[in-house]
């Protein structure tokens, strides 16, 4: 579980969908395989993937594979954008221009 892999989970808008259903609470892969228009085998991959990133964590009940949403790594990406970006900063800490290369005049 990486934060790398968290990206690369978040980056297919069917597994993006799958973490928003998810943010309801506990569902079971067939009511999870439900809401898409995709087969069941790649409902899988997704899952399989989602859960890979630590995004998601799946339990057996009976019959039934649970899924739930671990926020965590969404945590984890969350602080890294915001650092990124400079989300959260006191404006009274200074910021550091960055140099833009303007093309050579002939």
């Amino acid at each position: 579980m990486t934060i790398a892999n968290g990206y690369r989970a978040l980056a297919d808008p069917s597994r993006r969908e799958i973490l928003r259903l998810l943010r309801e609470g506990d569902l079971p892969a067939g009511e999870l395989a439900a809401q898409f228009e995709i087969s069941w085998p790649s409902v899988s991959r997704h899952l399989r993937v989602l859960e890979e990133a630590g995004l998601v964590r799946s339990t057996r009940r009976g019959g039934n594979i649970i899924y739930s949403l671990q926020t965590s790594v969404l945590q984890d990406i969350v602080a890294e954008l915001a650092d990124l970006t400079g989300l959260g900063r006191d404006s009274a800490e200074p910021q550091v221009a960055v140099a833009t290369r303007r093309p050579q005049q002939a």
